[in-house]
């Protein structure tokens, strides 16, 4: 079977991590290579970027800086990481990518989502994820589990009403692209979202399996 590109979104505190350590056990059970990468990151460098746009600081960042920073950390990421995965046949879980750039920057930023789809263009050219699962949950019980782990980084430091946003811009891109984007409701139980998410992977397997959704 082809490798696979399968990405996991999400505003703070839907359990990302959590889940992904579940899906990559459920790749592994059938037989699949599957390395796991986060954004903005994966590689030494594209880490550093992140450091400098998670750390909280007294100097403005513009918010063309954010963006054009997200997508430098994408590049490094794709080029040194993903895109190799991927041609070696591994397959490859990434905890956020572009969806988060057009949910955070784009709705959440009020950054036009034009101007987004070009860098997208210019740097992933015409690699998509095969599918990305939107873990889902309202805003005040994601940050509200966010908020007890510990020091918040520059983005949780955002007024609610900014991952409101984030949140709708992430379900307007779950309409938009229901063929890849689906949405598994984080809110219930560690058991209910599991459940979830095996529904949604096996219907994805079986798909892959008969050569659709290449």
């Amino acid at each position: 079977m082809q490798a696979r590109f399968i990405t996991v979104e999400g505003i703070e505190g839907v359990g990302k991590s959590t889940h992904m350590a579940f899906i990559q056990q459920w790749l592994e059970a059938r037989g699949v290579k599957v390395e796991t990468s986060r954004e903005p990151g994966g590689t030494p460098l594209a880490e550093q970027i992140r450091d400098l746009l998670l750390s909280p600081r007294t100097e403005n960042m513009p918010e063309m800086a954010e963006l054009l920073m997200m997508f430098a950390a994408r590049s490094v990421h794709l080029e040194n990481r993903i895109r190799p995965a991927l041609e070696q046949g591994r397959w490859l879980l990434c905890d956020r990518f572009t969806d988060a750039t057009f949910a955070y920057q784009g709705a959440g930023r009020g950054m036009d989502t034009d101007r987004i789809a070009e860098l997208e263009e210019a740097v992933q050219g015409d690699l998509r994820p095969h599918l990305t699962l939107l873990l889902d949950a309202p805003v005040e019980v994601g940050l509200g589990r966010a908020r007890a782990r510990g020091e918040a980084d520059r983005f949780e430091l955002e007024a609610v009403e900014f991952f409101r946003r984030v949140r709708q811009g992430y379900l307007a891109r779950a309409k938009a692209d229901p063929g890849r984007v689906r949405i598994v409701d984080a809110s219930g139980s560690l058991e209910q979202v599991q459940a979830d998410l095996v529904e949604v992977l096996e219907k994805a397997w079986a798909q892959w399996q008969t050569g659709q959704g290449a």
